[in-house]
């Protein structure tokens, strides 16, 4: 039984790692298709839907600091529950905030290109995002750091 709990620790470590990439991954894929589908439409100017297309990919960065966080703590009979929840918790909140600011990317790079006038103004949907995916890498950094080892 303690091998089981010990294993669970360990998936709580690495959870938004893995989580945080695979929304990444989708995120940017997302993004990218549209940016793509800009570049047919319009004649200049698509080297900053391409950038902006990058833009999910911050929450796999959230995910490697948190997990050395994480594993800095140590896994133990002890930790490992707190581990587990705060780790898991977090990977599906980065996950799932990577995968709609894809598709909030994706939203801008389609109005922008009609309209580049928009530009600016249609990015800020992708920002209130990352902020959910800043607000769960705070506070799993600061309830990280209650767990004894």
């Amino acid at each position: 039984m303690d091998n089981l709990i010990l294993a669970l620790g360990w998936i709580g470590v690495f959870s938004p790692v893995a989580l945080g990439a695979v929304g990444s991954a989708i995120g940017c894929s997302v993004a990218g298709q549209a940016a793509c589908g800009a570049m047919l439409d319009v004649e200049s100017g698509y080297g900053k839907f391409i950038g902006l297309s990058a833009m999910p990919s911050s929450q796999v960065i959230y995910g490697i600091v948190i997990m050395f966080t994480l594993s800095g703590i140590g896994v133990s009979i002890n930790s490992a529950p707190g581990l587990l929840g705060i780790g898991l918790l977090t990977g599906i909140a980065l996950m799932y905030s990577a995968i709609y600011q894809g598709q909030a990317v994706a939203a801008c790079i389609n109005a922008s290109k009609n309209k580049p006038e928009v530009f600016g103004l249609s990015i800020a949907p992708a920002a209130i995002v990352e902020g959910f995916a800043v607000f769960a890498f705070v506070f799993a950094l600061v309830l990280g750091q209650q767990i004894a080892a």
